[in-house]
């Protein structure tokens, strides 16, 4: 289910709001925005965004009247069976009612949400008043394999006809009123194996089979897909029961075992090989090859079994491809949890933007809230605000950058998704390439296993550009003053380089406490090739309270006027700065769309001669 929407449309309803998200952590706080100042997410028009989250398949909590839900979404009222959650609750948590989606989420919603409040939710379908359960909503580690007959069938058992008292019902549905005799015509099944179910023939299927799979390094994703489908057919195993795809941990950044995984709509996920070996008493095919080569002896059917537990039996034996194998375990119950396993680690480097929250990026956004982990410059986490809630922070001070990447990385390496934050974009003057130079140059082995995604952000020299103009809008560089990492007469030869090609120039780090000269130098160097009426951007504080702006030129510049958090634009000798009556001056620097404009217009009057 995806993550659901607490809709809050005045500020008495916050307080409640942060109440439901204790009970669900993974809600997000949406606010009318003239009236609510402090959600995760704002929208102007009530009815428009309930109908967007709606359509896209979004739980909605409203904390408002059960009508106003009705009447904004009644529009979009066309098929019950995709519906997702709606859910009513009274400013005073003394309602809950579920009015839509009951049986794909609403109803179970609904009574987390009543339970904190000590309330009762206002549950109506019939067969969840009558039976106590709802058929077509198994819990976690269940599926209904034939949804589209629960109707006719609870109309069954609402008209009288029963369950056969002679077949076990699944574990869930043990202690439901369900009418059941000896006679009885009904049937409810519980199998990992395919079963057609039918009107009088219910079919839930537990997520009890592992499939485990090992593959030579490089192998084609479409032969391993091709043997887990072929094992499972020959174990006669329903996609719906499937838990997950289960390997070895030096397979977790292997493409195949993921492309299998995919193939099949369930995680990957890996053990070490010692806990592989602990199964070799059960193995049917151990190999003292693989011994040799990976520390166990066997793969694919040692990580079914492990994934599978110590009750479990393995269905097929290891079945080969040319580069594959595959086998299959089935637990006697759902599988829950994953044991010692774990799935591959993934390092999400974060780029947050200069630090307004509209200047962070979608990608970025999503990025964060996947996190199980965050790291960082404690000030770049504290810039996150709400959505660090509910995730492991480990704050580092400024200057330790190495000991962030390599906590980062040594968290990605135990299987979690970690998000290492950077101010900015994360490639400019920030943390991707510290990555990527530690990933290069060694660390712990498993760091190679972790999956990287780089999330760019709005860099400081964009968001200068745009608060003062377009100084950017031709040729450009960036140079950092700082000769903490690179010595100053490679700074010095690109200066001189940057001033020979008149490029538009964006310093980062112009000065700090202990380095206060270079700009004043670069100022001079500069100054070789263009001329002191050059426009020169000074931003502060971009994106934060403070927020200062001010255009100077080239000979006035004054590196006192210059602090760790400016960013200083320095234009090209073509760069302009236009007054306005407002008394503010924007800076831009063509590209020579004038020149363009009179060859067209030169041509068009020899056109007409």
């Amino acid at each position: 289910m995806m993550s659901p929407a607490i809709i809050v449309l005045g500020p008495g309803g916050l307080d409640l709001a942060h109440k439901i998200v204790t009970v669900l952590p993974d809600a997000e706080v949406h606010g009318l925005a003239r009236r609510v100042d402090s959600a995760q997410v704002s929208f102007d028009d009530t009815g428009d965004h309930l109908r967007a989250l709606f359509a896209a398949g979004t739980p909605v909590i409203g904390i408002c009247a059960a009508g106003i839900l009705i009447r904004l979404l009644a529009p979009s009222l066309t098929d019950k069976t995709s519906e997702p959650p709606v859910i009513a609750v009274a400013e005073d948590g003394s309602a809950v009612v579920p009015l839509l989606g009951g049986h794909h989420g609403a109803n179970d919603l609904a009574q987390k949400i009543a339970a904190a409040f000590g309330a009762v939710a206002a549950v109506t379908t019939a067969g969840d008043v009558r039976f106590g359960v709802a058929l077509d909503s198994p819990p976690a580690g269940w599926t209904l394999a034939n949804p589209d007959d629960v109707k006719s069938f609870a109309g069954d058992l609402l008209g009288g006809q029963t369950v056969g008292a002679h077949q076990p019902l699944p574990p869930f549905l043990a202690d439901a009123d369900i009418p059941r005799d000896l006679g009885g015509t009904l049937r409810i099944s519980a199998t990992p194996h395919r079963i057609e179910g039918d009107a009088g023939h219910l079919v839930y299927h537990p997520a009890s089979v592992a499939v485990g799979v090992g593959c030579e390094r490089g192998t084609d994703p479409a032969e391993l897909i091709a043997l887990v489908n072929s094992t499972l057919e020959a174990g006669d195993i329903a996609s719906e029961a499937i838990a997950g795809i289960y390997s070895l941990d030096l397979k977790a950044d292997e493409p195949a075992v993921h492309a299998a995984a995919a193939a099949l709509g369930v995680e990957a996920w890996f053990f070490g090989a010692a806990t592989l070996e602990a199964e070799t008493p059960r193995l049917m095919t151990p190999s003292d090859v693989v011994f040799r080569e990976v520390g166990c002896h066997g793969v694919s059917e040692g990580a079914a079994l492990a994934a599978a537990g110590a009750a479990a039996e393995l269905t097929v034996g290891k079945q080969k491809s040319a580069r594959a194998t595959c086998a299959i375990a089935v637990s006697p119950d759902p599988i829950a949890g994953n044991g010692a396993a774990q799935p591959q680690g993934r390092l999400l480097v974060v780029g947050t933007g200069p630090g307004s929250d509209g200047w962070m990026t979608a990608e970025a956004e999503d990025a964060v809230a996947q996190a199980t982990d965050l790291v960082g410059y404690t000030l770049y986490l504290d810039i996150l605000a709400e959505r660090a809630a509910g995730k492991a922070r480990h704050d580092f001070p400024l200057g330790e950058e190495i000991d962030r990447v390599r906590a980062a990385l040594d968290l990605a390496a135990t299987g979690k998704t970690v998000a290492l934050v950077s101010s900015g974009d994360p490639g400019i003057y920030a943390m991707a390439t510290l990555a990527f130079e530690l990933l290069e140059t060694g660390g712990r082995d498993d760091w190679g296993r972790v999956a990287i995604q780089v999330c760019p952000g709005i860099s400081a020299l964009q968001a200068a550009a745009a608060r003062s103009g377009a100084p950017l809008g031709h040729d450009f560089c960036t140079i950092s003053l700082s000769d903490l990492l690179t010595p100053w007469e490679a700074i010095e030869r690109r200066l001189k380089a940057a001033a020979d090609g008149d490029f538009v120039v964006a310093f980062y780090n112009p000065v700090s406490r202990r380095r206060t000269w270079q700009l004043g130098k670069a100022r001079e160097i500069l100054l070789t090739g263009r001329p002191e009426t050059t426009p020169v951007v000074l931003a502060r504080n971009l994106g934060r309270d403070g927020e200062q702006v001010r255009v100077v030129t080239l000979g006035t510049l004054d590196p006192a006027d210059v602090d760790m958090l400016t960013v200083v634009l320095v234009g090209s000798s073509e760069s302009r700065t236009v007054g306005r009556g407002d008394g503010r001056h924007w800076v831009y620097t063509p590209r020579g769309y004038a020149g363009k404009q009179a060859v067209e217009k030169n041509d068009d009057m020899k056109g007409t001669g």
